[in-house]
């Protein structure tokens, strides 16, 4: 128990993270590599990567992961996966949502860099909050109280420091002062 809760609080600390997260998949991910890759917001795969949730072959099941494994394939994917062991290639990673790219390997670094570059144009506390968001929104019917909640959101932020840095680069067509790429 006391393992798996090691595990656990790695993977919710990973899954939560108030920063962007990327997952750079070079080789073969199995069994808590996929719970891994489940957690980061954004994954780059090389074509030739095998994925597998091989927990049952070894008379194990992927407790501690699964609700992060669920939460980024979907349920039905997650079950075909969980239940067979199968293995399955990059473009089905893509394809269920794992992964959001797949590339030869020479491009893979250039993945990684084009979307830090992205990150580091973007205004930090809105990318917080964004993933909070995303984290928030998820799964939540939508309701009064979701609608009030998103509308409070926004209102909050569009009036911040950062916020308002934003809005006005934009209308005077410069960068803003956070934008840290090199663009």
């Amino acid at each position: 128990v006391a393992d798996a809760k090691g595990l656990a609080s790695m993977l919710h600390t990973l899954n939560f993270l108030s920063k962007p997260t990327l997952a750079r998949v070079q080789g073969n991910a199995f069994g808590g590599a996929v719970g891994l890759i489940s957690c980061c917001d954004m994954a780059v795969a090389v074509e030739e990567a095998q994925f597998c949730l091989s927990e049952v072959k070894l008379g194990l099941i992927p407790a501690t992961i699964s609700p992060y494994v669920i939460s980024s394939m979907g349920e039905r994917f997650a079950r075909r996966y969980f239940l067979s062991a199968e293995r399955f290639s990059a473009s089905t990673a893509q394809q269920c949502g794992l992964v959001s790219e797949v590339v030869v390997s020479e491009d893979l670094d250039t993945w990684l860099e084009r979307w830090v570059e992205a990150f580091l144009a973007n205004g930090p506390v809105a990318v917080k909050e964004a993933k909070r968001l995303l984290q928030d929104v998820a799964q939540r019917p939508i309701d009064e109280t979701l609608i009030e909640d998103t509308c409070e959101r926004i209102a909050r932020i569009r009036v911040s420091p950062e916020g308002q840095e934003g809005l006005g680069a934009f209308l005077e067509k410069r960068r803003p002062s956070y934008d840290g790429s090199s663009q």
